[in-house]
């Protein structure tokens, strides 16, 4: 049986964007995978603090980037479940779903990749996934020293990271809800159904916390 190449970008997605848009077809190409999976979080563990766009809004919105791309999909597998988003468990449910002959790529930014041994349950998350696929500025240079400190900090890390370069847009979710709240164009900065659903449905006007 021939083994399926699946790349999965998750977050909370509040709103997506084109970076987010970009890196998934850079890593795609990249890596020739089958297909890039968006996973919209349910609650999102590290967001427990500020409030998020209901979740049937961010999934729609989701919903509606990845639809001109047919190497893009979106999975419910959180949003579907009860509790908090760990990503261990979800890697645990999409296994289950796909079947165990599904190879799985975990896309982050260079920025999480100093968090990642702080994540729940990182050394398990790492067991499922065939590539932790961290994406970095075109041009950068590696730093041994900094590598071997991850390392040590989660021993096999770094046989599970695969570095992709990607065009990288100075454009955030954060930054984006702050512009709408101040009546500022978000227009080249998400996709122009997603900016459509945002304005007719309201969404942030009165959003200020980070």
């Amino acid at each position: 049986m021939s083994t399926r190449s699946i790349g999965l970008m998750g977050g909370t997605f509040d709103p997506i964007h084109l970076a987010h848009l970009i890196v998934a077809e850079e890593v795609r190409y990249a890596l020739n995978l089958n297909e890039m999976v968006f996973i919209p979080a349910g609650e999102p563990p590290h967001k427990m603090n500020r409030t998020t766009a209901p979740v049937r809004d961010r999934l729609a919105m989701v919903e509606m980037a990845a639809a001109s791309n047919p190497h893009f999909s979106v999975s419910r597998v959180e949003i579907d479940r009860s509790g908090p988003s760990y990503l261990v468990d979800t890697l645990h449910l999409l296994k289950k779903q796909w079947g165990q002959e599904t190879d799985l790529f975990f896309v982050i930014g260079w920025d999480s990749l100093e968090d990642f041994p702080t994540w729940y349950k990182p050394a398990e998350i790492l067991e499922q996934l065939q590539r932790l696929v961290v994406v970095h500025r075109p041009g950068y240079q590696e730093d041994e020293a900094y590598n071997q400190q991850l390392e040590a900090r989660l021993p096999g890390l770094l046989q599970k990271v695969c570095l992709v370069a990607a065009p990288q847009l100075d454009i955030s979710s954060t930054n984006l809800r702050q512009r709408i709240v101040e009546n500022r164009p978000i227009k080249y900065q998400v996709p122009a159904e997603v900016e459509a659903y945002i304005r007719s449905h309201h969404l942030y006007q009165h959003q200020t916390e980070s």
